[in-house]
């Protein structure tokens, strides 16, 4: 854990925490929620706030007059849905950026991880689970790259040599090389930021969704919305030929393989609208 901290505690530009996610994770599981307590949670944040009701008044959602506040915008749209708005722009803040230190541009990282996350999320509802905890843990599965990249960046070439010549996965690269991995990285920083266990672990073991024993379902989520944004096209850097495909977690889900294609066309019909939403261009 101290090894893991040093890494976190040395990157000179981490994202700011999206503190407000595990708070509103918190009142989106409480049957009482006052959704006062919800606006004013999002209203601390003005940017986020515009942002929420810009995407609220966009013509996906529009109706004949403008929402004008957070409020009016719960009322319209719901809770859940809302919740996901904040998450999606959080996510897009922090993973918007590129990362060197594994050849990712701008952009690609974020639009991987929406892309997992919607995938994540469309299984979810199909099979009954709570979409907003999924979604979310999806979208930040990895959010330990930001910490990592810096470190990456200056061996760029070695970590290349070391997939193509060894045929090593991208976490078997990191761990030889930094001995670390994104994975736990990630776990830890979601508890650092104080999130709930569940995701917590998710994040640490969502290439290996048997470890995360009792959250190995939401683990499982999170390791085939990966997978789907990677069939899709939606890759980046040198991770694309760097995975390793897994069973279990299609076994965890009661799912089948041939299940897989039908939720990439629905995730792909899905990202039509974010991306029309957040201006993806790819």
């Amino acid at each position: 854990m101290q090894e893991l901290d040093e890494y976190i505690n040395k990157v000179k530009h981490l994202p700011p925490a999206p503190r407000i996610l595990p708070q509103l994770l918190h009142l989106l599981n409480q049957p009482d929620t006052d959704s006062g307590q919800v606006v004013d949670l999002i209203s601390l944040d003005p940017s986020l706030t515009a942002g929420v009701l810009q995407l609220c008044n966009s013509a996906f959602f529009a109706s004949a007059t403008a929402a004008s506040d957070i409020q009016e915008a719960i009322t319209r749209l719901g809770f859940r849905q809302v919740f996901q708005l904040v998450a999606s722009i959080s996510g897009a803040r922090a993973l918007s950026p590129p990362q060197k230190g594994y050849g990712i541009d701008a952009g690609e990282l974020w639009q991987h991880s929406v892309t997992a996350a919607v995938a994540a999320q469309i299984m979810a509802q199909e099979l009954g689970e709570d979409d907003s905890v999924i979604f979310t843990a999806t979208l930040l599965h990895d959010i330990g790259k930001l910490v990592l990249a810096e470190a990456l960046e200056h061996i760029y070439a070695k970590v290349i040599e070391e997939i193509e010549t060894h045929q090593y996965s991208l976490l078997e690269t990191e761990k030889k090389l930094l001995g670390v991995q994104h994975a736990e990285i990630g776990g830890r920083l979601l508890s650092r930021w104080n999130f709930p266990e569940n995701m917590v672990t998710a994040v640490w073991h969502h290439h290996h969704p048997a470890q995360a024993q009792d959250h190995r379902r939401l683990a499982s989520f999170v390791y085939l919305g990966n997978m789907i944004a990677y069939f899709m096209g939606h890759g980046y850097g040198h991770q694309a030929f760097a995975l390793r495909g897994r069973t279990e977690a299609i076994d965890f889900l009661a799912l089948k393989a041939d299940d897989l294609p039908k939720y990439m066309i629905r995730t792909f019909d899905k990202m039509e609208i974010i991306k029309a939403l957040f201006r993806i261009s790819k």
